[in-house]
């Protein structure tokens, strides 16, 4: 391995990220202002009960950031659960989880190119939808290829304003709801007499989508100081903290604006109905402007995400190595991936919005379900960790993890699992071609050892 290494012109990523640049990276990739992409469509799913729905997700995303923190100390690379479950498991089932996740990553940047374009051609009737998609996936390839450190103070600047508006929406939704609203229940959007969990859990899967940063930071290893340290403080931090921003959002939404019910004609138009029931144009026009710096700074951090998991792949050989184990030899950053994902990206020129939120959450969910599993598999099967302390730490809470996962998965759409089983149909095949057939081995993994006797 050491050998094909040496071949390569340069090979090694830049360990320049610390806590608060991993953090604000998850929290560009989860995008604090995304609770109203799906507002309208979960509101009415729920019955008016986003909120809930909102905490069912975030204790199970917490359970799935912890594995992955288990497993980042346990195995610092680069590769997220594409990576983990490789080790865990063997080569071949590793490969569908890291297939299985691509298709959530490929297709976060096209949902925020779409957006792009749908929002700024609204703000300049004049122009073509097509220019602003084509605008964002140059602008974001290019400061990806740049490097992960520009790319790190582009996102701090992108979540600023995020949580500038969250603070504005903040005090005039309060305004709104103490001079203008009568508050019948408090507690409502949590739980009263008409909650139905059956309807919650189905609107709590649909949200998992809007958890990706903290498994987008796992991806960030070989460019992160001291990672086995930092990277698991990291993961929890955006999961907490995105899903409390997440709930705090949709909860001062439902007591400002409670009848959902209006809604059901147009879910798509829910947020811009909330904005403006609050504060007019402005509080919507400055939504509007707020959504699309937070929907490029989510593409600038899903390109980087996917872009490193297509050069995991291509080192281990389970894409061809030539063409992704590459870096750019001065930036350091993983040229042929970005490319390639921009070049992809280009598709929300024609594909649907509807059809793209189908498939995100599949690919999502199977990788956090995996990345459960590989820290029983770890840590209590391979490194014999049975004492009562570790069965809890490393058997108990992963397995809730996991349990969470799978029955959020079994709660999607059935378009999800048909464009999802298809997905998996193709990378199995390509999987087969790769093995002959299994007749032939596939690929070593790469461990992170090569890197340090490459150095000796």
């Amino acid at each position: 391995m050491s050998s094909i290494i040496s071949d390569q012109p340069e090979t090694h990523f830049k360990r320049v990220l610390g806590l608060p640049a991993l953090v604000f990276f998850g929290l560009a990739y989860m995008v604090p202002l995304t609770v109203w992409t799906t507002y309208g469509l979960v509101t009415t799913e729920t019955q008016g009960h986003l909120p809930l729905a909102y905490t069912v997700t975030t204790i199970a995303m917490l359970l799935t950031a912890y594995s992955y923190g288990r497993m980042v100390i346990a195995q610092p690379i680069a590769g997220s659960a594409y990576s983990y479950a490789s080790k865990a498991f063997g080569r071949p089932l590793g490969f569908m989880v890291g297939w299985a996740l691509l298709l959530d990553y490929i297709f976060l940047p096209m949902i925020n190119y779409l957006v792009i374009g749908i929002y700024m051609n609204d703000y300049f009737p004049s122009t073509p939808e097509w220019m602003w998609v084509v605008i964002a996936v140059v602008l974001v390839t290019g400061l990806n290829i740049l490097g992960i450190k520009l790319l790190a103070n582009a996102n701090l600047i992108f979540v600023a304003v995020q949580f500038v508006f969250i603070a504005v929406f903040a005090v005039m939704a309060i305004g709104h709801i103490s001079g203008e609203v009568e508050v019948e229940s408090w507690t409502a959007p949590f739980y009263d007499s008409g909650t139905e969990l059956g309807l919650v859990f189905a609107g709590a899967a649909i949200l998992a989508l809007s958890f990706l940063g903290f498994d987008a930071v796992s991806t960030l290893s070989e460019e992160t100081e001291n990672p086995r340290r930092v990277i698991p403080r990291a993961i929890i931090l955006c999961a907490l903290v995105g899903g409390l921003v997440y709930i705090f959002q949709s909860y001062l939404g439902h007591l400002a604006f409670p009848d959902f019910g209006l809604f059901a004609d147009n879910v798509d138009a829910a947020s811009a109905d909330v904005m403006t029931e609050i504060g007019e144009d402005f509080l919507n026009s400055f939504f509007t402007a707020a959504y699309v710096a937070g929907a490029f700074a989510c593409a600038m951090a899903s390109q980087a995400s996917v872009s490193r998991i297509l050069f995991a792949m291509g080192r281990d050989g389970s894409l061809p190595r030539p063409i992704f184990f590459r870096l750019h030899p001065r930036f350091r950053t993983p040229v042929t991936g970005n490319l390639l994902v921009g070049l992809f990206g280009l598709t929300a020129l024609f594909i649907s919005l509807a059809t793209v939120s189908s498939m995100i959450s599949f690919g999502a969910l199977a990788a956090f379900s995996f990345v459960n599993l590989s820290v029983i598999k770890t840590y209590i099967f391979d490194q014999g960790r049975t004492s009562g302390a570790d069965i809890v730490k490393y058997g108990v809470i992963p397995f809730l993890g996991f349990a969470f996962t799978i029955y959020l998965w079994t709660k999607l759409t059935g378009t999800a699992f048909e464009v999802g089983l298809g997905w998996l149909a193709a990378g199995f095949i390509y999987l087969l071609v790769l093995t002959r057939g299994f007749q032939k081995a596939p690929p070593a993994m790469y461990t992170g050892d090569e890197e340090d006797a490459e150095r000796v």
